[in-house]
């Protein structure tokens, strides 16, 4: 049995719930996926300041995950809050829905058109297709202004909609893909009205952890993903200090 959490990194179970009912749609027979958010931090992330601080629950899900077994790790926020620091934690492989999803579109099309949340947010977006390697497939990020917690409204759904339909204009892309976990089960319906694929990454990313653990592929340690020492911390982060 291949076990896979999927992290929802804020504390939405409404989220939470549409995640894992995504995930495990697309989950191979043998494979349990499992959906969790931290009971600490943000109810969601729209900001800088909002993915600092939905880090910490975020690592604790993965501690527990850890403890608990589990094979590999989704993490269900577009902007990849806590990657690197989760992969230095976790036995088996972890992905971020962001670099899952466009790693997923650039097979599918020349180039690939990204429809977000809140404009504030196409920097980060913009700083994660550069580090993803993906400057030239990605033709644009575009906002549909729809806040996140305001996703499971037909009214807002419909502006989605209408941003993706946009984005292909001004883009002329091959490919959309949806920059938000709360819009993940939009696809089916998104990519039927426009006629194009449309890739969201919580599935995405949950087929790509699957498919590393079949493989017997997990996260490098020799070096930058190696566990963290022992070092102590204080305050209210004295529970994260890692004894000798």
């Amino acid at each position: 049995m291949t076990r896979i959490l999927v992290i929802n990194p804020n504390t939405s179970r409404a989220m939470t719930g549409t995640v894992g009912r995504c995930a495990r749609e697309v989950a191979a027979p043998g494979t349990e996926v499992r959906a969790a958010g931290p009971s600490m931090g943000p109810e969601s992330i729209e900001s800088h300041y909002d993915a600092a601080l939905s880090v910490p629950g975020l690592l604790i899900e993965v501690a527990q995950g850890e403890a608990d077994g589990v094979d590999g790790y989704v993490i269900a926020c577009f902007g990849d809050p806590g990657l690197d620091a989760a992969r230095e934690l976790a036995r088996g492989p972890v992905v971020g829905i962001a670099e899952a999803a466009m790693h997923t579109a650039s097979l599918l099309g020349r180039t690939f058109s990204i429809v977000t949340t809140l404009s504030r947010t196409i920097g980060r977006t913009r700083d994660l297709v550069h580090r993803y390697g993906f400057t030239d497939a990605c033709a644009g990020v575009h906002a549909s202004d729809i806040p996140v917690l305001d996703l499971e409204a037909p009214e807002p759904r419909r502006h989605v909609l209408e941003a993706c339909a946009t984005a292909l204009e001004n883009d002329r892309s091959d490919v959309l893909v949806l920059g938000c976990a709360g819009m993940a089960d939009l696809c089916g319906d998104i990519s039927a009205r426009l006629g194009v694929p449309v890739v969201d990454g919580v599935t995405a990313a949950t087929k790509l952890v699957e498919s590393l653990i079949a493989l017997g592929l997990r996260t490098g340690k020799r070096d930058e993903y190696a566990p963290p020492g022992p070092k102590r911390y204080t305050g209210l982060l004295r529970d994260f200090t890692i004894p000798p």
